[in-house]
């Protein structure tokens, strides 16, 4: 199948990046699926009127609040209906080096088969409470997959094979909030899916509205964590026997 690549951006209440972020987008000649995930006024109307589908915008609004996770899968079901094989997730609040994008959309393309992500590279403009609890995020997620490959599991910034990420949406059940980039990377791994993480530069924007809700999304994440925890044990003949291969920036594989 022709590698075909569009980008999927899910958004509550962030607007004022979203347009330079559609438009740098837009010059690296992809596609644009936003998911407006129920936002309020007057991001609800910004976001609307960025809709062209005459110029490749396509603005999804949900009717009730979901989460981010929520909002990135609708955005991929919506890429693979509209003949996609591929999709870039990137999120709407300006954190992510856009400068990036050639970086990603080229391992993609060298490598298809595979789920690419950024591993942030933080200026001192993270929180560091945020900082620590990504850090334990990680200890999981090697716990989890057995392995220490997966370096950042939280970075919205990546580019999912469709065939692989649906066939997980698919069949499991995957949290739809902030713990939706963890689990299906996560779950991804378990099934064969490589992992390739490229660092990029990812900043707190000053004055950023944040969506991370302190209290409801730890626990969504902790929960995420015993779940994955006590499912590696029952599962581990299968994870074992669809360890992926180790896939380097060069594109060696070992």
């Amino acid at each position: 199948m022709t590698f075909k690549l569009c980008a999927v951006i899910p958004t509550h209440n962030h607007f004022e990046a979203l347009s330079p972020i559609v438009a740098s987008l837009r010059g690296a000649a992809l596609e644009v699926i936003v998911i407006d995930d129920a936002s309020p006024e007057p991001a609800k109307s910004t976001i609307a009127a960025l809709h062209a589908p005459h110029n490749g915008i396509e603005i999804i609004r949900l009717a009730i609040n979901g989460g981010k996770g929520a909002a990135v899968t609708a955005g991929l079901y919506r890429a693979r209906d509209r003949g996609f094989t591929h999709a870039l997730q990137i999120d709407a609040d300006g954190q992510h080096d856009l400068t990036a994008l050639p970086l990603l959309i080229g391992a993609a393309k060298a490598h298809p088969e595979a789920l690419i992500s950024a591993r942030p590279i933080y200026d001192g403009s993270v929180p560091l409470g945020r900082k620590f609890g990504r850090w334990m995020t990680h200890v999981w997620v090697w716990i989890e997959t057995l392995s220490t490959r997966i370096t950042d599991s939280m970075c919205g910034f990546r580019v999912y094979p469709l065939e692989a990420a649906l066939a997980v949406l698919d069949r499991e059940s995957v949290g739809k909030r902030m713990d939706f980039d963890p689990e299906i990377m996560v779950r991804m791994f378990w099934r064969g899916t490589p992992v390739l993480q490229l660092p990029v530069r990812v900043i707190y924007p000053e004055n950023n509205t944040s969506n991370f809700r302190m209290l409801r999304d730890n626990v969504l994440i902790s929960w995420m964590h015993t779940r994955l925890v006590f499912e590696m044990i029952f599962r581990l003949p299968s994870i074992l026997y669809h360890r992926p291969p180790v896939i380097s920036v060069a594109g060696t594989v070992q």
